[in-house]
C-alpha cells in the first residue's frame, strides 16, 4: 500500500500468469491496496514457470493463500472494490455463490470472452492469439503482446475507477 491517485481502492487479484498480475501491479503502483489471493492447492502457476517474473509482477501487493471457496474468501470479496480474475467462464460463480456486492467492479480476463464465443471454454495463451492473428510470422514472439495489451492493459482500463 502506498500513496497515489488510487489510495483507498481495495483490489482482490485472483488471476494467474501475466495479464491479471500486470493489471493489479499497475493499480498497486498507483496506490491501490492489492491483495493477491491464491488457492492453497494450485496457487499461481507463474511461481513454477518463472519465480523472478512472479516476484516482479507481485511486488507491492499483500498476499494470502486460502481455500477457494471459503468464508475467508467471501469476507475478502465483501470488502473489495475491484476483483480481478482470469478463470474460465463460470468458475468465479462457483467460488462466490450468490450476488456480488453492488459496488464491486468484477474484471474478468478470459481468452475468448465470457458468453458469445464458441471458444469461450478454451484456455487462451499469448502464443495462440499471435498465431490466430497471423502475427507469429512477423518475427520475434518473446514479447507477450496479447497478454499485456489485449488482456492486462484492457483489464486495467476496465478496473480503474473513473475520474
Amino acid at each position: 500500500m502506498g500513496s497515489g491517485p488510487l489510495t483507498g481502492l481495495r483490489v482482490l487479484d485472483l488471476s494467474r500468469l501475466l495479464p491479471g498480475p500486470y493489471c493489479s501491479l499497475v493499480l498497486s503502483d498507483l496506490g491501490a491496496d492489492v491483495v493477491k489471493v491464491e488457492d492453497r492447492d494450485a496457487g499461481d502457476y507463474l511461481r513454477a514457470v518463472s519465480p523472478e517474473m512472479f516476484a516482479a509482477l507481485n511486488r507491492g501487493k499483500r498476499s494470502i493463500a486460502v481455500d477457494l471457496p471459503s468464508d475467508v474468501f467471501g469476507e475478502l470479496v465483501a470488502r473489495a472494490d475491484v476483483l480481478i480474475e482470469s478463470f474460465r467462464p463460470g468458475v468465479l460463480e462457483r467460488l462466490v455463490p450468490g450476488a456480488f456486492p453492488e459496488r464491486l467492479v468484477v474484471c474478468r480476463i478470459s481468452g475468448f470472452g465470457q458468453a458469445l464465443s464458441a471458444w469461450r471454454d478454451r484456455a487462451g495463451h499469448d502464443i495462440g492469439y499471435l498465431a490466430l492473428a497471423g502475427v507469429l510470422s512477423f518475427g520475434d514472439s518473446r514479447l507477450q503482446l496479447g497478454d499485456l495489451f489485449g488482456g492486462g492493459q484492457q483489464a486495467l482500463v476496465a478496473a480503474a475507477p473513473p475520474g
